[in-house]
């Protein structure tokens, strides 16, 4: 098949702008050397590469200090760090609250601690049709233990986007840090962290941002690390006459020798989507959504087509769950998707059990999900509603496909 359509920019995003490659390759071939180790001009160079993505990513959430840009293996990564650094047993406030449509990413840790007796956890529910989080609940659900509000702005499943700048607003009025998942959102749209109220934005590199697998970050607030512990120490190339973790950023949570190809490669991934907008690339997803929304909404084109989420443009992004009567495993969908097709999209739970249950597809084996990036045309979308079309005839007169026919 000559054309293949990729529908998993939730996953990760593909293709990525030129730059990011020759950027990593030009590091691995002329420069080779980790950041902060050594006083010789590679050396510092690629420490001044790095640091200059540092910059790219405070510039693109309004942040107020590039050295509180700090450098993750991934979302999970920056999540744990947030949240472990905040809540622990020497805690005063150790209540968290999160949503019911969140990733594992948060559930998980959340779970994990609560069994520990670290922490106590409120999970709010979410309206099962919008996915939306009803801000008033969240406040209802603060205490005066509670050390932490965490939520996915951008749902991996439904699409749905949280009114995270009123949700922050509630929690700055309360002294409670928020903790915001931006894993759907960075790169994708507009995220101011000032306006949101956000004090502690985690983010993949490899997604939104265009960057390389194995890249992420947290951004922490000025003011709120003197309030958080290391959860890793190490080697930082920093004050090694000392053998305890330094006190500034971000060295501080920064212990070992950095992803220094990856973090110059997402530099340049961060650059292209500064230098396109924002709003730009935002606009254009939107776009997209039009058409995909209208098209899932042809009852006539679409029989026996459930899809799930915000029913229209507003309040969701470019990530859509479908099922289609007659298709008893998501998988299956997908299978004929890209043996038919050439459409390429991810089926399943989407390490987001608690999102499926709301939904009502959690005892179904999940969805089959089609999620956007930047270079996914109006072309595209249209001809994945061409293909979802003849699936939803074929299955009107056919009946259950099982997995494996």
């Amino acid at each position: 098949m000559s054309k293949r359509i990729y529908m998993d920019n939730a996953a990760t995003s593909f293709p990525k702008p030129s730059a990011v490659m020759e950027a990593m390759t030009d590091y691995a071939t002329r420069l080779g050397a980790s950041p902060g180790r050594g006083a010789y001009a590679e050396a510092r160079e690629s420490g001044e590469l790095m640091y200059q993505c540092r910059e790219r990513i405070c510039e693109l959430i309004g942040g107020d200090n590039p050295d509180h840009v700090v450098f993750t293996l991934n979302t999970s990564d920056a999540i744990n760090l947030g949240i472990r650094g905040l809540i622990h047993p020497g805690a005063k406030k150790r209540h968290v609250i999160t949503t019911w449509l969140d990733h594992n990413s948060i559930l998980r840790p959340f779970n994990m601690m609560s069994e520990m007796g670290d922490l106590e956890q409120t999970r709010v529910e979410c309206d099962p049709m919008t996915g939306l989080v009803d801000p008033d609940d969240i406040k209802k659900a603060i205490r005066p233990d509670t050390g932490l509000i965490a939520l996915l702005h951008g749902s991996n499943v439904s699409g749905t986007v949280q009114p995270i700048r009123e949700i922050g607003a509630i929690a700055k009025e309360h002294g409670v840090p928020f903790l915001v998942d931006a894993a759907q959102s960075l790169g994708h749209m507009p995220l101011d962290i000032e306006a949101d109220h956000v004090d502690l934005l985690a983010f993949p590199g490899h997604k939104g941002l265009l960057g390389p697998l194995g890249t992420g970050g947290l951004y922490i607030k000025p003011g709120l690390e003197r309030l958080m512990r290391t959860v890793k120490e190490g080697g930082t190339g920093s004050v090694s006459e000392l053998d305890v973790q330094p006190e500034f950023m971000p060295d501080r949570f920064e212990p070992g020798s950095h992803n220094a190809i990856g973090i110059i490669g997402l530099s340049e991934g961060v650059k292209w989507i500064l230098d396109q907008g924002v709003e730009t690339i935002w606009a254009h997803e939107q776009k997209l959504m039009k058409v995909m929304v209208e098209g899932l909404q042809d009852e006539e084109r679409m029989p026996n087509l459930t899809w799930y989420g915000p029913q229209g443009v507003a309040d969701r992004c470019g990530v859509f769950s479908i099922r289609i009567q007659g298709y008893d495993q998501p998988v299956t969908l997908s299978d004929v998707l890209e043996k038919r097709y050439g459409i390429l999209t991810r089926s399943g739970i989407h390490c987001a059990p608690l999102a499926h249950k709301t939904i009502g597809t959690h005892e179904l084996g999940g969805t089959t999900r089609f999620s956007f990036g930047p270079f996914v045309t109006v072309e595209d979308v249209r001809a994945s509603l061409d293909a979802i079309h003849e699936i939803c005839l074929e299955t009107k007169k056919r009946g259950t496909i099982s997995a494996g026919t």
